[in-house]
């Protein structure tokens, strides 16, 4: 009988779930049967992408965030007895989760609740050390007090000193074992020729998106090339909408994303990691705008620009103007890395 593993995916906008995709693709072609956990917005695209697995809907940590970035960690703090909860209600729902499907192993991606004693548990993030400003070092303290309750943590970035994650996925040592990835993407570079000047691709928890939403569709209507603009709102049916220049998706699947970032001569968007990984996967130049009060994103952004591989401008400040930049950015590079999955899923193996 082939053996379940669990895939659990946190639900903070889009990129927990779809960096999940070639796990799952990965797990599949070994033989595994993957059964996917998660909620909302992350839960229905995996259901979207694969429609023939078993998916279980998991309690919401509804986490949202202030319209004013400054206020981000205090209402991060003011929401954590909601979100302490539906942790509590997660490793509730895993125990019977278990029993039920015969689980061999858990694959959680920053789900904080999904993993059990008994059943090998994976812990996948690329935020060993979490940024907050000046409580990153508690933040940080808790964040590793939780991966350490997990078998081995996965990092989906290379190991050694040219990374895309820089600080955040890196340390000197830790209590359980750690496994780099590589950077991870379920897209795949091809050289097609170029249709779109722009494309813009939106991700992320509320309000913050709408807010960007708001802001970039009022800029890119006074643009004169060709723009492609992806909401990034994950709804029962795909809705496709013209506006002068403007092409609007409510979202893309995978194949259509891959296709269109590849014919897109320049993408804005999020400096979100897994949008860092698919851009530097696909080798594309790019403009980012963080989420305010993201520290990570902020970091990322202001990394990558120091070394010259993208632009980037805060949310308030972002005008069409930016976009033109005289310094010579030279967009996003894949690392060549080859993962061994065999040796990857061994875990699953006892």
């Amino acid at each position: 009988m082939k053996k379940r593993i669990l895939v659990a995916p946190l639900n903070w906008g889009l990129g927990h779930a779809t960096r999940c995709i070639p796990i799952i693709k990965a797990l599949i072609n070994a033989n595994f049967v993957p059964i996917i956990a998660s909620d909302g917005v992350a839960l229905t695209l995996l259901r979207k992408e694969f429609p023939s697995l078993q998916t279980i809907e998991l309690p919401s940590y509804n986490v949202t965030y202030s319209k004013n970035g400054k206020f981000f960690k205090l209402k991060l703090l003011k929401d954590s007895p909601k979100l302490l909860k539906a942790i509590k209600a997660e490793k509730k729902s895993i125990k019977s989760i278990i029993e039920k499907y015969d689980i061999w192993g858990i694959i959680s991606d920053n789900r904080l609740g999904v993993r059990h004693k008994n059943v090998p548990s994976v812990f996948i993030t690329h935020q060993l050390n979490v940024l907050s400003g000046n409580t990153t070092w508690l933040s940080t303290k808790l964040h590793q007090k939780i991966i350490k309750k997990f078998d081995i943590c996965w990092v989906p970035d290379a190991e050694g000193d040219i990374n895309l994650s820089g600080k955040l996925g890196h340390i000197d040592n830790f209590d359980i074992p750690i496994k780099y990835l590589g950077p991870m993407s379920r897209l795949t570079k091809s050289n097609s020729k170029i249709k779109n000047d722009i494309l813009v691709l939106l991700s992320g928890p509320e309000p913050q998106r709408s807010l960007l939403e708001d802001k970039l569709l009022s800029e890119f209507k006074k643009f004169k090339g060709k723009v492609v603009f992806v909401k990034g709102i994950m709804q029962p049916e795909q809705s496709i909408q013209f506006l002068g220049n403007l092409t609007i998706y409510n979202f893309m699947t995978s194949e259509l994303l891959e296709k269109t970032i590849n014919e897109s001569a320049l993408v804005v968007s999020r400096s979100g990691y897994t949008t860092v990984m698919d851009l530097a996967k696909l080798n594309k130049k790019a403009f980012f705008i963080p989420t305010p009060g993201q520290f990570e994103q902020v970091y990322l952004a202001n990394r990558l620009s120091e070394m010259l591989l993208v632009p980037t401008c805060s949310q308030d400040e972002f005008t069409l103007e930016k976009l033109d930049t005289n310094t010579p950015y030279k967009g996003l590079t894949a690392f060549n890395f080859e993962l061994d999955y065999e040796n990857l899923f061994s875990i699953f193996s006892r």
